[in-house]
């Protein structure tokens, strides 16, 4: 953990050194406007959501997500793979976490791949982009602004920030959807004060890990080292996902019209108990 002092300084001290891990990072700033004006600033306030179906729901996680792969991939594809092998282990696991400790459901008409909708999987790659960009540059900030303290100091800073951002954006995340009536939850209020914390845990693990491809002057990642790191930080949050389910459980009694059909992950109990 140092400061931007040696090495190949990024002309900025929020971006990345690395041309085309800047490259990248600019792109992903500059797109996120259009995929949060189409859903948030159209289909949502002028409920166009209403008349959707199966296929409207697709088409639009595919305008918003497809374009923040395919003009990347010809430049800089380490960011995109990394956040599409951890967003992939979120929608298909970490989705029934929602649904049986925060008591989240989905009632839109969709697609699904274990019971979760496709929409989900394509709009959340372009959230994480966004987060994750986000993060790298403000962690990139406070390391600059705190290399001269000692090490364990700016462990400390560091670490509270990942903490205070990842809650942020969690509840940010949670708040800004409120107005969409087919993504609920059994208590709203307590979805935004604990579940934001349940679902800060994703960003906890992979704000710093996400930072550190190709940031290093001399040290470049390759597809597979990528690919990797990306797990390893997936099985990590499942780990922590599993222990709040096993020992802390559900933020509020789930009643049985709630609940998910279908239990999706083999260890949950009501798979258990069906099999």
């Amino acid at each position: 953990m140092t400061g931007a002092k040696s090495g190949s300084p990024s002309p900025s001290l929020w971006l990345a050194p690395n041309p085309s891990k800047r490259w990248g990072e600019l792109f992903f700033l500059c797109y996120t406007p259009f995929w949060l004006t189409l859903c948030l600033g159209i289909v949502v306030p002028y409920k166009l959501y209403e008349s959707f179906t199966e296929l409207e729901y697709l088409l639009l996680g595919l305008v918003s997500a497809v374009p923040s792969f395919l003009i990347p991939v010809l430049f800089v594809g380490k960011a995109n793979l990394w956040i599409i092998i951890f967003s992939y282990v979120g929608n298909y696991f970490w989705t029934h976490y929602f649904f049986t400790v925060l008591g989240a459901s989905y009632t839109f008409p969709s697609w699904k791949m274990n019971n979760v909708p496709h929409t989900t999987f394509l709009l959340t790659h372009v959230c994480f982009l966004f987060y994750h960009v986000a993060s790298n540059m403000t962690l990139r900030r406070l390391r600059h602004s705190i290399s001269d303290l000692p090490e364990k100091t700016r462990w400390f800073f560091e670490a509270a920030w990942i903490l205070a951002l990842s809650y942020f954006i969690a509840y940010l995340e949670t708040l800004a959807i409120s107005n969409f009536p087919y993504y609920d939850f059994v208590d709203r209020a307590s979805m935004y004060k604990v579940g934001s914390l349940f679902y800060a845990i994703y960003f906890i693990v992979s704000f710093p890990m996400f930072l550190r491809i190709d940031e290093k002057p001399g040290d470049p990642w390759n597809l597979p080292r990528v690919a990797v790191d990306a797990l390893g930080a997936a099985m990590l949050v499942t780990i922590i996902l599993d222990l709040w389910r096993i020992f802390l459980g559900p933020i509020v009694p789930v009643p049985e019209t709630k609940r998910c059909l279908q239990p999706g992950l083999p260890w949950f109990p009501r798979h258990s108990d069906e099999t």
